[in-house]
């Protein structure tokens, strides 16, 4: 393959870092077998490797119980697990107009049943949501709050910590889509008053596609998504409600977990805060580099504001979908373009009927490819 500028790293971050292969292949070779499956050397070499990621999963968002990371294989999963454990026929969600998609299907399935209701809080120009809105949709049966901690179109950062004391005052269980800020801003659950935490290993804890995670809070009784084998307590008719065992049926990804350790490390080593400042340079440059390009008009929050390493954007009269496949094919540049899967976003953003370009950075981007990137969509606007 040519040399690529990859520019797409909300979807999903690449290239992943050697040592992520090394400890996958490790893994293949050293504990292939089932965790919890068998007593022999190889089924315990796996059942390590698990317990390895909840614990540096439990580091690096402050959780207390390791046992309370239910391991999914991505955060979809996980949101799902989350939404239909939680909720019973009859209850009311309160949720954003910045949701993925991922959020609001399985609501949105729910209500078409007759079983619930949802409430979507509009957003301001920058992104954000009123509090004081959110308090006052709250109703007698709200059992949730799901908001997404950093849009995937906008970049924009929801105060989790606000929204909290919104919800503890209230006792409704807060669930947090880290789709896009995990790996790249603090999360401390405890501090943040998360009851619920989905997040993806593959995006910014560097880790390999197909693994994600859950934590849920230990007073939260959540019905399993899956039922059956977890290699405990097989005896019995009912599936066990011992956690993580309660929630993690079937043969897990243990290859894949094992690279997911590898980097959440990494995210360790390099520091939260170093990682955000890199990818929010990044952002700044690109915001700059387009208020030059005529036509051009940048979605979420303005320049010198907080925002997650994401910067989506359109050129007047310029398709985005055909600007991103131009980007590819003639200057070898990978963006995602489209309605990335929030089309509540797009019509907040009044961006429904084009979508938009979404440039997003990773550990490992380089202000060259963002210049390169100038370059390329200076050159696609001129010549539209």
């Amino acid at each position: 393959m040519d040399k690529i500028i990859y520019l797409d790293h909300a979807a999903t971050s690449w290239p992943k870092p050697e040592t992520v292969k090394e400890a996958m292949l490790q893994a293949m070779e050293t504990a292939g077998a089932n965790p919890g499956r068998g007593s022999h050397q190889m089924s315990v070499n796996a059942s390590r490797v698990l317990f390895h990621t909840r614990r540096v999963i439990a580091k690096l968002f402050r959780i207390h119980n390791p046992n309370d990371i239910v391991l999914t294989s991505n955060t979809t999963m996980s949101l799902n697990l989350a939404i239909t454990g939680i909720l019973e026929p009859g209850d009311h969600v309160i949720t954003t107009m910045m949701e993925h998609n991922s959020v609001r299907r399985p609501l949105e399935y729910l209500k078409s049943l007759g079983q619930i209701e949802v409430d979507y809080l509009p957003l301001t120009d920058e992104g954000q949501i009123s509090m004081n809105m959110l308090e006052n949709r709250i109703r007698p049966h709200t059992k949730l709050v799901a908001v997404t901690h950093s849009s995937n179109l906008l970049g924009s950062i929801l105060p989790l910590k606000e929204i909290s004391a919104v919800t503890r005052k209230h006792g409704i269980p807060l669930l947090v889509d880290a789709a896009q800020s995990a790996g790249v801003l603090h999360i401390d659950v405890e501090k943040m008053g998360i009851d619920l935490l989905a997040f993806p290993g593959h995006k910014g804890l560097l880790g390999p596609q197909g693994t994600g995670g859950l934590y849920i809070h230990p007073d939260l009784d959540v019905k399993p998504l899956i039922y059956g084998g977890t290699g405990s307590q097989s005896e019995a008719i009912g599936q066990p409600t011992v956690r993580p065992d309660r929630y993690e049926s079937g043969t897990p990804n243990v290859v894949g977990y094992a690279g997911l350790t590898a980097g959440i490390e990494q995210v360790l080593s390099l520091s939260i805060d170093h990682i955000y400042e890199h990818e929010w340079s990044l952002s700044q440059y690109l915001i700059e580099g387009l208020e030059k390009v005529p036509g051009a008009h940048i979605l979420g929050p303005r320049k010198g504001c907080p925002r997650s390493g994401l910067v989506s954007f359109n050129i007047e009269n310029v398709d985005s979908a055909d600007l991103a496949f131009r980007l590819d094919r003639e200057y070898g540049i990978a963006v995602r373009s489209g309605f990335h899967c929030t089309p509540l976003a797009h019509e907040s953003a009044g961006t429904l009927d084009r979508g938009a370009v979404r440039a997003s950075f990773g550990v490992n981007s380089t202000e060259a490819e963002v210049s390169a990137l100038l370059a390329a969509v200076h050159d696609l606007a001129s010549r539209s």
